[in-house]
């Protein structure tokens, strides 16, 4: 079909549309990777840091402390330093050219010195606690109170002291069965030799036991073993 001369032919308008696609996820493995190896060497030239600036006695007693820390934090361990640190047998001042280090060699006389000086004292507590026996002894052979209950109380000197047995006799018990309450002569025998150890500076310990009797009708769960404690 022809087209009249007064009309134009229209051009085709073509749109080219691209459509972008999403970028992929960059991995980061290699960040963890990089970390990790500044954190390395940041700790190692801390480390070269430190043992070019610390005296060769600190470094032992570093070395000490990690190798047993309980033996350098104890008083006198190897490489424990007798500056004052919050952590026993740490390190000290960096700042400081002389090392802390303390390790005391004991002589053969000083050896002997504390042996000789622990068996005189061990002597004298031994001498003490004799006379303590022979006090409290005299003193139940005339006091009108203990005298009556001289069969019952035994004394003995001991490794770890004086030691003061109440014991029943002649069918007379110091408690009630199965109650904690002392009967009244038995508190009499205790108030009598407390006066006897009111100028004694050993410490005072007290021990006891239940008999055998079993619990019939008492509380469920109680018997003498709850009793005794």
């Amino acid at each position: 079909m022809a087209s009249s001369p007064g009309t134009k032919k229209l051009q085709p308008i073509i749109i080219k549309r691209v459509k972008k696609a999403a970028h992929a996820h960059h991995g980061g493995a290699w960040k963890i990777a990089y970390a990790d190896f500044v954190t390395a060497m940041m700790a190692f030239f801390l480390l070269m840091w430190l043992l070019g600036s610390t005296a060769k006695g600190d470094l032992q007693g570093i070395a000490s402390y990690f190798q047993s820390p309980l033996q350098v934090a104890m008083p006198g361990g190897s490489g424990a330093g007798n500056s004052s640190s919050i952590i026993p047998g740490g390190g000290t001042d960096l700042t400081r050219s002389v090392g802390q280090v303390r390790k005391v060699q004991q002589s053969d006389s000083t050896r002997v010195s504390d042996q000789d000086r622990r068996r005189e004292l061990a002597k004298e507590d031994a001498q003490r606690l004799s006379t303590l026996r022979q006090k409290i002894e005299t003193m139940v052979a005339e006091s009108a109170i203990l005298k009556e209950f001289k069969s019952q109380i035994r004394l003995e000197v001991t490794p770890d002291g004086l030691e003061i047995q109440i014991v029943d006799a002649q069918n007379r018990p110091m408690f009630d069965s199965g109650a904690a309450m002392v009967k009244p002569y038995m508190r009499e025998i205790l108030r009598a030799l407390g006066t006897s150890l009111n100028d004694v500076e050993n410490r005072v310990s007290l021990a006891g036991h239940t008999d055998a009797a079993p619990y019939g009708n008492g509380d469920r769960g109680y018997g003498n073993w709850e009793l005794s404690a």
